[in-house]
């Protein structure tokens, strides 16, 4: 299509958004000797976009009736069928509403993003139909993923099909609902502070957050290339571990795969807990907004760890007190310069960019007033520290991430596992249809003291359900080695057959 050429204005006006001053002399001189520049900028227009290839026939789908969509969990249906035979031969597997399917609607939650057609499988996608599965559709998020409740998406709340007046949890808003529900059977969710195990925990089912890179991030849309996962949810730890084979290994475009281990996670499932040492993380509990009955939950879920065989004591780590305070400045810093100023993906990264998504999401500029409260709030947070501060606090950030990693290093020669609430509440009411800002932006965010450490650290982190408070599941997590997913499993598996 050619590459246009400035005029002089269009010189002035780049040159002063880097701050350098010209003249319109100047302007005219620049512009001509940027022609050359722009010549082989064109080359590289003449070439293709390298893009995986699609496989597997298709049709669009369909967005369900509301009647047919009771907890506003589904974005979008579709009926992928996978190849003939394989590990989900069968299955009806769910996608979390960022991720991917060529032909098939994209919103992630936002307004803004509506009537995108992905041109592009995700690897993880592609790796499911292989394995003999079939692409049920799409499972909304929340607005760009930028809350753990499940009350901004922009087609409004999705509701939990334990109450229906309460949170599913977010950002993994519908793949959580949907499997509570029994309308599919699995489901493959996204995780950047715990998007799979916070809805996880809300809804009662299993949600796992990967070793960082063992899963590929290609073709879901990031929010920061650093804190990105993606992980399957199911109803239980036997289906998850058999998802997790699936979805595991490098692709070829993920910049993040490099030096993965995989195993096979299906194989010790059944070899119980005796003699592994979980540390009972002190942490974890007793935070401002816990709830006792949901820290004695998980108390209780621990000492039945110790009847099942292992040995439990209590363990501290420090630093994840500040955990949050850690992760905030990538999440919110990360998420407006590479997801918004670069239209869904930042640069230095090497591959695993979508055109047509950095193309189609260049128009939230705008549509900015049809952002939500917590949406607007992450933008003017993160725009402000970085002209004010210039970057530095999102530097400081991730300079401390390998003090944090050490130290879960650091207990983790002590202990195989360790044990915490996925999250200190059950599922709170979702804000009233008139709720201000101050209640919208208060339940986003209100139930991630736990959470976000593991995505700093890149360790594996499970939640699964280990009993009620008030009729509403309390998620159990639990934390392993890098690439120690066959142990996580392990204990979650021995610890959910001990309940059933």
């Amino acid at each position: 299509m050619g590459i246009a050429r400035p005029g002089a204005d269009q010189i002035a006006a780049v040159a002063e958004a880097v701050n350098i001053e010209v003249d319109a002399c100047q302007a005219q001189q620049f512009a001509d000797l940027m022609d050359g520049n722009l010549s082989i900028y064109e080359v590289l227009d003449g070439l293709p976009d390298d893009l995986p290839p699609v496989n597997y026939p298709r049709t669009r789908g369909h967005r369900p009736d509301p009647e047919d969509n009771p907890y506003n969990a589904w974005y979008w249906k579709s009926d992928i069928a996978g190849a003939a035979g394989g590990p989900l031969s069968g299955k009806r597997v769910v996608f979390k509403d960022n991720i991917m399917v060529a032909g098939v609607p994209m919103m992630n939650g936002s307004s803004t993003l509506e009537g995108y057609v992905p041109d592009v499988d995700a690897s993880v996608v592609t790796r499911v139909l292989d394995a003999g599965g079939n692409v049920a559709g799409k499972g909304h998020s929340e607005y760009f993923c930028t809350s753990g409740g499940s009350h901004t998406n922009a087609t409004g709340p999705i509701r939990n099909p334990h109450d229906y007046e309460r949170s599913a949890g977010g950002s993994s808003s519908g793949c959580a609902a949907l499997l509570a529900a029994d309308e599919i059977d699995m489901a493959v969710g996204t995780d950047h502070g715990g998007s799979c195990r916070i809805p996880a925990s809300f809804c009662g089912v299993v949600g796992l957050k990967p070793t960082f890179g063992l899963v590929p991030y290609s073709g879901a849309m990031p929010i920061d290339m650093t804190i990105d996962y993606i992980g399957p949810m199911t109803k239980t730890v036997a289906e998850n571990a058999t998802l997790l084979q699936v979805l595991v290994g490098a692709d070829g475009f993920d910049p993040n795969q490099a030096g993965i281990r995989t195993d096979d996670y299906c194989a010790g499932l059944d070899k119980g807990v005796q003699g592994l040492r979980i540390g009972m993380v002190r942490e974890g509990f007793g935070h401002a907004n816990s709830d006792p009955a949901v820290d004695q939950c998980v108390r209780d879920a621990a000492a039945q760890f110790t009847r099942l065989g292992a040995e439990v004591d209590e363990a501290s780590v420090p630093m994840q007190t500040v955990s949050a305070a850690i992760w905030t400045p990538i999440y919110i810093e990360g998420l407006v310069e590479s997801m918004m100023h670069n239209n869904g993906y930042g640069k230095n990264r090497a591959g695993g960019f979508v055109p047509s998504l950095m193309r189609y999401h260049a128009a939230w500029r705008e549509q900015t007033h049809k952002f939500g409260p917590q949406t607007k709030l992450v933008m003017r947070t993160g725009e402000y520290m970085s002209q004010a501060y210039g970057g530095l606090y999102y530097a400081k950030a991730q300079n401390l991430r390998p003090r944090l990693t050490a130290a879960y290093d650091s207990i983790l020669s002590a202990y195989d596992l360790l044990l915490m609430p996925t999250l200190p509440i059950t599922a709170p009411l979702l804000p009233a249809a008139d709720a201000g800002p101050a209640e919208i932006v208060a339940r986003a965010l209100e139930m991630v003291p736990n959470t976000p450490a593991f995505d700093l650290t890149g360790h594996p982190a499970i939640s699964i359900p280990c009993g009620e408070v008030g009729g509403l599941p309390v998620g159990l997590m639990l934390g392993g080695r890098h690439f120690d997913e066959a142990t996580v499993l392990r204990a979650a598996y021995a610890y959910e057959q001990s309940r059933a």
